[in-house]
């Protein structure tokens, strides 16, 4: 079981699975009439989906579920569309940071790079099919995932709620991987406030929020509760992203399936980083950040220096305050009791999880 997917909804999430497998069935067979390279990069999007927490449909399940929902195909629709934004969301972060790697295995970008290696094509021009093909894959989910919403079998006003939440998602995520990029470039030099408004414009926007409240308005939810969700969706996927900072500097590869060099190397502005950048502890190691070529000794400077300067502590502070945040957010809501217990049980697992 995933350390962040709700018990009662694991059968929804593999059901999310099935069909997902299906649609990346007929893709497939779809692309074989345009050829072979387009047929594989439907191969290397399926396999991308492949894995992972599978935490964005089962919230959406089981909210839905809890506020009284009944049409479950419905439900794995908008499921299976937030999942595909996830997955699409993935490729195209990889290939901002370079990464070639995703859950242990090769990315997109790294599939189509090694093939293009494989036959003889120089790295430059190998990196740029790589990329390029991770990016277009990318762009086929998102619409892919945009015509399942515009697809429900539900009345009109849902429907377009629905889609109100998804396009609400995608056009806010974006935001936040736009600063996060300024971050990394040195474009911006972010203070504490701007990394955790970039956090919850790029995480909590549509790996929480959206899927919490797409499963509250199709189930016709009040206005109420949608306001509940949406304030614990952004705090808990504030918590979230917090910890997989931490986990992307201190975490155990095994476990995590990402290099604990790569947010390093990529000179990527954390709240870690933004914390202890202004400690003298922080100066002395200062040039070693951001460099492709750092090795697991200046890794291992940078690490001590986190230690040193308390930037891990504040941010395992910050994650305690968010995660009670959210937890009080489910307290004074009218949800109903399963569902804020399923969701106290949410939080837990994401600020107690090793992966």
């Amino acid at each position: 079981m995933s350390t962040t997917t709700p018990t009662r909804e694991l059968d929804g999430a593999s059901a999310v699975g099935v069909r997902l497998q299906k649609f990346f069935d007929d893709q497939i067979r779809k692309a074989a009439a345009h050829g072979p390279e387009y047929q594989r990069l439907w191969q290397a999007a399926r396999d991308a989906s492949v894995g992972g927490k599978k935490l964005r449909p089962a919230l959406v399940i089981t909210v839905y579920r809890a506020l009284g929902g009944t049409d479950i195909d419905a439900a794995l629709a908008a499921a299976s569309a937030f999942e595909l934004l996830h997955t699409a969301l993935l490729m195209h972060d990889d290939v901002i940071d370079r990464d070639l790697v995703r859950r242990g295995s090769p990315n997109v970008a790294g599939v189509f790079t090694a093939d293009a290696l494989e036959h003889g094509v120089d790295g430059a021009a190998a990196s740029v099919w790589g990329e390029a093909s991770a990016i277009l894959a990318g762009d086929l989910l998102i619409h892919a995932a945009q015509r399942l919403i515009a697809a429900l079998d539900t009345d009109n006003d849902r429907r377009m709620a629905v889609l109100d939440v998804f396009d609400e998602a995608v056009f806010t995520v974006t935001a936040g991987q736009h600063a996060d990029v300024s971050f990394a470039s040195r474009i911006v030099r972010p203070g504490t406030a701007d990394i955790l408004a970039m956090i919850e414009n790029k995480t909590a926007s549509y790996s929480f929020i959206a899927p919490l409240v797409g499963g509250a308005v199709l189930a016709g939810a009040t206005d109420a509760d949608v306001r509940s969700l949406r304030e614990f969706g952004r705090h808990v996927g504030v918590a979230f992203q917090l910890r997989d900072d931490v986990l992307g500097v201190f975490g155990v590869e095994e476990l995590t399936g990402k290099s604990t060099l790569s947010d390093l190397r990529e000179g990527k502005q954390t709240l870690l980083v933004g914390y202890a950048s202004t400690t003298e502890a922080w100066q002395r190691v200062a040039p070693l950040f951001g460099r492709p070529d750092m090795s697991e000794a200046d890794a291992a400077d940078l690490r001590a220096a986190l230690e040193a300067s308390g930037a891990r502590r504040f941010v395992e502070s910050v994650i305690a305050d968010q995660a009670d945040r959210a937890t009080q957010v489910l307290a004074e809501s009218a949800l109903p009791d399963h569902l804020r217990a399923d969701l106290a049980d949410v939080v837990r697992r994401c600020v107690e999880r090793e992966w």
